[in-house]
């Protein structure tokens, strides 16, 4: 089973927590652990909801604004690229 990053959350005054885990209830067991470990919570008690978010491994880009520019100035090589050049202008409102 792959594992995955999750957030897990409780209701009422929310906690959440960050753990990979390979199941749902591992999931819930390192998120509750996690959760009561923290010096900022107090007995969570039984009677609640969990809620997990699990997530594929995140991809973060960075892009220089000077590159993007450049890429916007540029002319697409292919009817694809400059359908792409063309939705992104116009949503940066740079025709």
């Amino acid at each position: 089973m792959a594992v995955r990053s999750c957030r897990v959350d409780t209701e009422g005054i929310e906690h959440s927590a960050e753990v990979t885990a390979e199941s749902l209830y591992e999931a819930v067991a390192l998120g509750l652990r996690a959760i009561r470990q923290c010096a900022w919570v107090e007995d969570i008690g039984q009677n609640f909801t969990i809620r997990v978010l699990a997530r594929d491994t995140p991809v973060e880009h960075t892009v220089e604004f000077r590159a993007f520019h450049k890429w916007l100035e540029e002319r697409g090589r292919s009817p694809r690229e400059i359908t792409a050049r063309a939705r992104v202008r116009e949503i940066s409102a740079l025709k």
